[in-house]
């Protein structure tokens, strides 16, 4: 599907740009978009990426991975029946839904990528996406998250009454935009167009060899090596080492989110604020300094080398980034060009009478056009809202809410699949713009039940 959807962006925005007298803009925004795919996407991603992918390896080699698998392995089987209990990929996925959930964008991709690479060691189909790689894409493209830091941003820069409104708002809206991109792809999977054939008897002795820990440099292993031995076990001394590292963590905690314990006024951010806001927005702080020291201070207290392991994790991060880069280009030069040529303008022009009728906001159609294609596009069209109709209106809220409870699906899916060579896309794409659409119209319902 991404095929022709590829095609339609970059046919219409010739076409229409031939129109509209809009060509030389559409000749600039391709080079413009492809520059930015490479220079300020893939490769400040290959750093994030070389960071947690190491951390991810520590976590790997310290058994926290499978510990964490184990410990959801209820919810995950029915999720993704065709992944082993025990296979890394369950951890790699439960890593990328803790992060999305926390709002810690910086470190949910580099994780999804991750588990896309650990799903692909399952594929048996190269190029072909399976179904538990396109469950996995529509609960992240879903954009489940308890604190929609971006749009609270944009609302408290403009001075807004209370910018934390819309955080109960955008949490019921993100609810039913996963529990709409689970539905879709568990019906869509089973439908004849998206069903896997059979696999030939000799489909997996066919397939390339994939490399051990989901890597995709096309390397062939050797001989396959000796059993890895388990990592040592946590004895007192560890444990008291352990218990330190938490007390400190739960002083912070403290400090950040209830410094009146301390006789210390609030932070400014965290100012007017109630109790679960303060508690929540500390652990969001506290996450990414907590991870990247829990994971390598555990890894070594179980006897793992943990700057050799750390290395050689941030090793495929840079590799990763490195293929990713023709997929990036290649979405982001099409929805660049489609938007200088005027196709989202010409979209809501022919929507809107539509959309009167059945009360939707035509205020809000250019954002929800553009949402599933720019994230970058998308706020600045949140921003104008809130610049025009003010940061309390009711426009303004749903527009945060819309922008915190879905997500930029077409870069998701070209970030996710290029980083294993998938090319057929299956269901993944139609069970993403559902969640969208359905995290859109539940956003809208939701906000002017609330604040209309």
């Amino acid at each position: 599907m991404l095929n022709y959807i590829w095609l339609a962006l970059m046919v219409a925005a010739v076409v229409i740009g031939a129109t509209h007298d809009t060509l030389d803009a559409v000749g600039k925004a391709a080079f413009e978009r492809a520059e930015f795919a490479v220079m300020q996407l893939a490769l400040p991603l290959a750093g994030v990426m070389a960071l947690w992918l190491g951390i991810m390896r520590l976590a790997e080699k310290a058994g926290l991975i499978s510990i964490l698998a184990r410990l959801l392995r209820p919810l995950m089987r029915r999720l993704f029946p065709d992944v082993p209990p025990e296979h890394p990929a369950m951890g790699s996925m439960l890593m990328n839904m803790a992060a999305n959930i926390l709002g810690l964008s910086n470190a949910a991709t580099p994780l999804g990528i991750r588990a896309m690479q650990d799903l692909e060691t399952l594929n048996r189909r190269p190029g072909v996406a399976s179904n538990a790689m396109c469950t996995f894409l529509a609960i992240n493209t879903s954009s489940i998250q308890l604190i929609p830091a971006t749009a609270i941003a944009v609302l408290a820069v403009a001075h807004a009454s209370n910018a934390f409104a819309i955080v109960s708002s955008s949490i019921m809206a993100t609810f039913c935009s996963t529990a709409a991109g689970i539905t879709a792809v568990k019906l869509l999977e089973k439908m004849p167009g998206y069903r896997l054939p059979a696999p030939a008897r000799d489909a997996q002795a066919s397939r390339p060899p994939v490399p051990a820990a989901g890597r995709t440099d096309g390397a062939t292993p050797g001989p396959p090596p000796a059993a890895a031995s388990p990592p040592a076990p946590l004895h007192g001394l560890a444990w008291l080492v352990l218990a330190l590292f938490a007390a400190v963590f739960v002083y912070a905690f403290l400090r950040l989110g209830f410094s009146g314990i301390f006789g210390k006024p609030p932070l400014e951010a965290f100012a007017g604020q109630n109790a679960f806001l303060r508690a929540t927005n500390a652990i969001s702080l506290l996450s990414i300094p907590l991870l990247l020291s829990f994971f390598p201070l555990y890894a070594a207290l179980r006897g793992v080398k943990v700057y050799e392991e750390f290395v050689e994790g941030a090793k495929d991060g840079f590799k990763t980034a490195v293929m990713i880069m023709p997929y990036l280009v290649a979405i982001l030069v099409a929805i660049g060009m489609f938007r200088e040529a005027g196709g989202i303008e010409l979209l809501t022009r022919a929507l809107q009478p539509v959309l009167d009728r059945v009360g939707f906001p035509t205020e809000l159609l250019p954002l929800s056009l553009v949402r599933p294609l720019s994230g970058s596009g998308t706020l600045g069209l949140f921003s104008d809202l809130v610049k025009e109709f003010g940061p309390d209106s009711l426009l303004a809220r749903t527009a945060g809410t819309i922008f915190g409870s879905t997500e930029t699906t077409f870069y998701v899916i070209a970030v996710y699949f290029g980083a294993v060579g998938v090319k057929r896309t299956r269901h993944a794409v139609p069970a993403g713009l559902i969640a969208d659409g359905v995290g859109i119209l539940a956003a809208i319902i939701i906000c002017r039940l609330m604040f209309g």
